[in-house]
């Protein structure tokens, strides 16, 4: 008989970990995936930890139940509010072979190797900046790094309305831009800490200082999880291998196919779930 295969789940409040998923299909494109967007609930960021952690573990234990066993968190606030709960208090009584993974740590592990003066800045959703939970993160591995973070409310919007490459998005990427550079003029990397603004990299480079350097999340985060598969073999042998993507959202389907096209640049087909 042979063994059960499972596909990798991917999760976010709404569209943005989409972009995550678009870095880890491009450097892992054999296995086979389901992206979960919460959008009904979404946004996250306002919410307490304990509404987080509830809301996160309700659709972990969906993507168990539709054979995933491992789970990436491709949304900073539930990496930040929920992830170690899960690990610590849940996973457990899913079984033994279930692993929830988030986006925050594989970036703070590397913050140090993008910066040359050790000034950091953050980019983020006020939720995430509030949270503070990049500096903690990094200040644990890298105690000697400044780290400035900026929220930027009106960049979100922009991505979700389709307007990241128009311009007017210019006056509000420049906008916060400038701002983060008055608070710390010494920062020579800036860190995107939210999954939607891939999408406004060609502004912000625009606007960003040729010198600062810019930190990814989807590229680190997909080249961090092919490192775990190739450190945990049972894992990665127990993964299906045949390169489909399902979708699935709380909410319209047809916002989410039109919206979540932007952040993978295709067409896609989603099924609505409930949680």
């Amino acid at each position: 008989m042979s063994k059960r295969q499972y596909n990798i789940g991917v999760f976010d409040s709404g569209f943005g970990g989409l972009s995550i998923l678009k870095e880890i299909r491009r450097v892992l494109p054999e296995y086979s995936y389901m992206y979960l967007g919460d959008n009904a609930r979404a946004p996250y960021g306002t919410r307490s930890f304990d509404t987080v952690y509830k809301y996160t573990l309700q659709a972990v234990a969906k993507l168990f139940e539709m054979d995933c066993n491992l789970v990436i968190l491709a949304c900073n606030t539930a990496s930040a509010k929920a992830l170690r709960n899960i690990q610590q208090k849940d996973l457990h009584k899913f079984g033994p072979d279930k692993r929830v993974l988030g986006i925050i740590r594989p970036c703070t592990e590397l913050a140090h190797t993008f910066t040359k003066n050790k000034n950091i800045g953050i980019v983020a959703t006020k939720g995430t900046v509030t949270s503070q939970s990049y500096e903690i993160e990094i200040q644990k591995f890298y105690p000697d790094l400044t780290i400035t973070s900026h929220a930027c409310p009106m960049w979100v919007p922009l991505v979700e309305n389709g307007e990241y490459a128009s311009d007017g998005a210019d006056f509000f990427v420049k906008k916060e831009i400038d701002s983060l550079l008055e608070q710390n003029p010494n920062i020579d990397a800036l860190l995107l800490g939210c999954t939607h603004y891939p999408l406004l990299l060609p502004k912000i480079r625009k606007y960003l200082p040729e010198h600062i350097s810019i930190i990814q999340q989807g590229n680190i985060v997909a080249e961090s999880l092919q490192t775990y598969l190739l450190n945990h073999p049972a894992m990665e042998q127990s993964l299906v291998k045949n390169g489909t993507i399902q979708f699935f959202t709380t909410d319209s389907c047809e916002t989410f196919n039109t919206i979540g096209s932007h952040f993978l640049q295709e067409e896609i087909h989603s099924q609505s779930i409930s949680l």
